[in-house]
C-alpha cells in the first residue's frame, strides 16, 4: 500500500505568498538513509494529523555542516552553513522543527553568529507543544504498560539540556519508562556523535555503542526508545551484536507516537 504524504516545499509556499508555521528541517540521515527515512516518514504523518502547516526545503537543503565543523574542517562548515542560511533568510523562516539532534544543536547555537537567527526546536519538543495546545492526542495503545528506556542523544541532552521533552512523550503512551544508569547529564554517547560515525574504530577494547547498548540491556526493556537518527543506528547495531534483535526494538519517539496512533 503506497501512503499518500502530504510534505510541501517552501518553493510552494512562496509561489503562493504564503508562510508556513515552521520548517521541517529533514537532514541528511532522515532524507538518505533507509532506516531514518521511517523517522521522517512518522513525524510528516504527525504533522499530517495535527493539520500543520510545514514545508520542507526539498533539494534547497543542504548539509547543515556539523559532521565538517566536528570534524576539524571550519572552512567547509562556514560554506555549507552560509549557502543554508541565505536559502533560508531568502525565505523569511522563522521557526525550525528537526528530528536530528545535531542538525538542531547546529543551527541553534552556530548558525546565529553567521548570520542566521531562528526558533529551533528538536521534534519531541514540538510534538510535546502540538499535545500541550490539544492539536495531537496520545491513547498509549499497544505501548500501554511496555519497559521503555530512552537514551538521551548527546547534542539534545547535555549540549541544550532537553531532558523532558521525550520522556514525557514516553509517559504519555502510558509505558513504564526506566532509566538506564547513566543517563540525562551523565548520558554516555552513542558512539556516532563528533563525526565518528563516518571513521573507522580506534584502537580499543570495546565499542562505545556496544557499552552503550549493554547498559540499556541492564534496565530488561522491550524498546529502546532515541532520538536521533544516528543513535537510532548505533544502538540497533548495538541490539543485532547482541543477538537480541527479535527481542528488543529501537524506535524513535516519533515512531512510538505515529505507531500508537496507527497512523
Amino acid at each position: 500500500m503506497s501512503e499518500q504524504l502530504r510534505v510541501p516545499t517552501m518553493a510552494e509556499f512562496m509561489a503562493e505568498g504564503k508562510q508556513p508555521e515552521v520548517l521541517f528541517w529533514v537532514g541528511c540521515a532522515g532524507s538518505f538513509d533507509d532506516r531514518a527515512k521511517k523517522i521522517t516518514k512518522a513525524f510528516v504523518r504527525l504533522l499530517n494529523k495535527a493539520k500543520v502547516d510545514f514545508a520542507v526545503l526539498g533539494t534547497e537543503e543542504s548539509c547543515t555542516g556539523d559532521p565538517a565543523k566536528r570534524a576539524g574542517n571550519e572552512f567547509l562548515f562556514q560554506m555549507q552553513a552560509v549557502t543554508n542560511i541565505e536559502v533560508l533568510n531568502a525565505y523569511e523562516v522563522k521557526t525550525i522543527v528537526t528530528a536530528c539532534p545535531h542538525c538542531f544543536n547546529t543551527i541553534k547555537n552556530e548558525y546565529p553568529g553567521l548570520g542566521g537567527n531562528y526558533k529551533v526546536m528538536h521534534h519531541t519538543q514540538f510534538l510535546k507543544s502540538l499535545l500541550e495546545d490539544g492539536r495531537l492526542t496520545i491513547e498509549g495503545g499497544k505501548f500501554k504498560g511496555k519497559r521503555i528506556t530512552f537514551h538521551d542523544p548527546c547534542y539534545l541532552g547535555r549540549a541544550n539540556n532537553v531532558y523532558e521533552a521525550p520522556r514525557d512523550l514516553i509517559r504519555k503512551l502510558d509505558a513504564e519508562l526506566i532509566e538506564m544508569k547513566s543517563c540525562k547529564s551523565r548520558g554516555l554517547c552513542c558512539g556516532a556523535g563528533g563525526a565518528q560515525m563516518f571513521k573507522d574504530a580506534e584502537l580499543g577494547d570495546k565499542e562505545v555503542n556496544i557499552a552503550r547498548t549493554e547498559q540499556a540491556l541492564e534496565t530488561q526493556p522491550e524498546i529502546i526508545a532515541a532520538g536521533c537518527p544516528f543513535c537510532n543506528t548505533m544502538m540497533t547495531d548495538g541490539v543485532k551484536n547482541k543477538e537480541k534483535e527479535s527481542e528488543i526494538a529501537v524506535m524513535d519517539i516519533a515512531e512510538l507516537i505515529a505507531n500508537a496512533q496507527d497512523l
